[in-house]
């Protein structure tokens, strides 16, 4: 079992209450009350950071680092920033954000590491997380702990971008991006070492469908261990494994260029 070194953390700082939230467990179950996301269940108790994903309703305040926090709620450290209005919000901490380092955002901001502007004004080669889809929409992608995407060039009214799936697409200038790459990125060589572990996450363990009788997986049924004599399946039907399920006729096929490489 490995864990991470929470060293460049702030020691001994308790989330900002104003920015706290309670967050109810949902066991997998819908608003129906049925599972519809198996293996969910149990876990440690967790407060929800409110993080500021529309940052550009600040722009032209200058912010300063006050601490770097640790999320339970995501693979990435958060950064509490204070503004010169008095204001105090989270981010997600960008790879060399140090406390005490001045942040802002709007078109009039520098490239800088922890500053968001929109897409037309970073310059080409440059890697950004926490970016817009929709102009105004708030950050939707690269948000995940070591990740970023890079600008490749401008045309027109666009900006393209490489993503951290390889994909090339297409997105609006005035989408508004940060400058940096996401912190944290040693998140993925963590070994959990223990099934408990899994549990303190909120993880049950994942039935095989082969373990289970007909009637509650199309896999299950059989003397002993016995194949799963069809094509693989999820309790529902939809095949498994190579079943395409994107769209045909999907509306954002026009912003892609390069379709993500197949992990296959």
């Amino acid at each position: 079992m490995t864990t991470l070194d929470f060293s460049e953390l702030t020691p001994n700082k308790r989330p900002e209450k104003s920015l706290t939230a309670p967050l109810p467990k949902s066991g997998g179950r819908g608003n129906t009350g049925r599972i519809t996301s198996r293996f969910i269940g149990g876990g440690h108790k967790r407060m929800y950071r409110i993080i500021d994903f529309k940052r550009r309703d600040k722009g032209g305040v200058p912010a300063k680092v006050a601490a770097l926090e640790y999320d339970p709620n995501r693979t990435a450290n958060i950064a509490l920033l204070h503004y010169l209005d008095g204001e105090k919000r989270y981010i997600l901490a960008p790879d060399g954000l140090k406390v005490g380092a001045r942040v802002v955002s709007g078109p009039e901001a520098e490239p800088r590491v922890g500053n968001a502007m929109p897409l037309r004004f970073i310059p080409v080669g440059t890697v950004v997380h926490s970016i817009e889809m929709v102009p105004g929409q708030g950050a939707r992608m690269a948000r995940s702990a070591g990740t970023s995407a890079q600008v490749q060039g401008k045309e027109g009214d666009y900006v393209v971008l490489r993503l951290p799936s390889g994909e090339l697409r297409r997105i609006h200038t005035e989408c508004y991006a940060t400058v940096g790459v996401v912190g944290n990125a040693d998140h993925k060589n963590v070994v959990i070492g223990k099934a408990g572990r899994q549990r303190w996450l909120g993880r049950k363990p994942h039935q095989r469908g082969s373990s289970m009788n007909p009637v509650d997986h199309p896999h299950g049924g059989g003397e002993g261990r016995a194949p799963i004599g069809r094509t693989p399946v999820s309790p529902w039907g939809q095949p498994s494994k190579g079943f395409k399920t994107r769209k045909k006729r999907n509306t954002s096929d026009k912003f892609i260029i390069t379709r993500r490489k197949s992990s296959r």
